[in-house]
C-alpha cells in the first residue's frame, strides 16, 4: 500500500523512509479502511486527502528544529490545511492562533499578521504536527482513537532519537503528555497552558515567552532564529 499512499499524498522522501514500514502495520490499513468509509458514507473529512501530512511535507526530517505538537484538525470548511493551528489564508484565525499572535506581540513586539497561515514557520524547520492528522467536518475529536496517535507518537520517537537540539513546544495537557518520551538532556522541551481562551485566561500560557526563548537556544547553539512574523 506504500506505492498507493505515495500516489495520493504529499510526503517528504526524508519522512517517507523511516515510516514506510509504518505504513504496513494493522493499525495502519484499519486506519485507512476507516477513513475509507467515512468517504463512503458522505461524510466530508478535513483536510483534504493531500494536505494530511503537509507537515511532514513541508519540514523535511533533516530541516526540523522546532516542534509545534497539537490535537486535532479544526474541522471548519476551509480551514484545516494540515499544519496545526494554522487556518488557509482568507480564513479568520481561531481563537487559539489568536492568542497566539497575542503572545508573540507580548514576547517579541510582532504585530498580529492579517493570515493565520503559519506556512512560513514550516518552511524555517518548525513542525507544526497535530497527533490527529483528519477530522469530520462539524465534530472535533472524531477521528481520535482511530490509529493516528500511533503514527505520531513514531514521529515524535523518532526526532527525539535521529535529531539532536531541537525545541519542543508542549502547549496543554494533551501535547504534554504526548511529548514524556522526550530526553530533555538532547533537547529543550517548553511547557505552558493550551492557548485556547479557556485554558489560556486561567493562566499560564500568557507571558510563557515561548517564542524569544527558543531563538534564544537556537542562537546559543549556533543556529538562526526562527523569523516568527507571517509575511503579508
Amino acid at each position: 500500500m506504500v506505492s498507493e499512499q505515495e500516489s495520493r499524498i504529499r510526503l517528504h522522501p526524508e519522512w517517507l523512509a523511516p515510516l514506510r514500514d509504518e505504513f504496513e502495520q494493522p493499525y495502519m490499513r484499519d486506519l485507512r479502511g476507516f477513513l475509507r468509509q467515512e468517504h463512503a458514507d458522505g461524510r466530508t473529512v478535513y483536510p483534504p486527502g493531500g494536505e494530511m501530512f503537509a507537515a511532514l511535507d513541508a519540514a523535511p526530517l533533516s530541516s526540523v528544529r522546532v516542534v509545534i505538537l497539537g490535537q486535532d484538525p479544526y474541522h471548519g470548511p476551509g480551514q484545516a490545511h494540515g499544519l496545526c493551528f494554522s487556518v488557509r489564508k482568507g480564513q479568520r484565525p481561531p481563537p487559539s492562533l489568536q492568542n497566539i499572535f497575542t503572545e508573540l506581540r507580548e514576547d517579541l513586539g510582532l504585530q498580529p499578521p492579517r493570515h493565520g497561515d503559519l506556512s512560513h514557520w514550516a518552511q524555517q524547520g518548525v513542525l507544526l504536527l497535530n497527533s490527529v492528522l483528519t477530522v469530520r467536518a462539524g465534530e472535533a475529536a472524531s477521528h481520535q482513537g482511530q490509529g493516528w496517535e500511533r503514527f505520531t507518537d513514531r514521529i515524535v520517537s523518532l526526532l527525539n532519537s535521529e535529531r539532536e537540539g531541537l525545541v519542543f513546544l508542549l502547549w496543554g495537557g494533551y501535547a504534554q503528555r504526548k511529548g514524556r518520551i522526550i530526553d530533555t538532556r538532547r533537547h529543550l522541551v517548553l511547557t505552558a497552558a493550551h492557548p485556547s481562551p479557556l485554558a489560556a485566561n486561567r493562566g499560564g500560557w500568557f507571558g510563557c515567552r515561548h517564542f524569544s526563548r527558543t531563538n534564544a537556544w537556537l542562537t546559543q547553539r549556533g543556529q538562526v532564529p526562527i523569523d516568527w512574523s507571517l509575511p503579508a
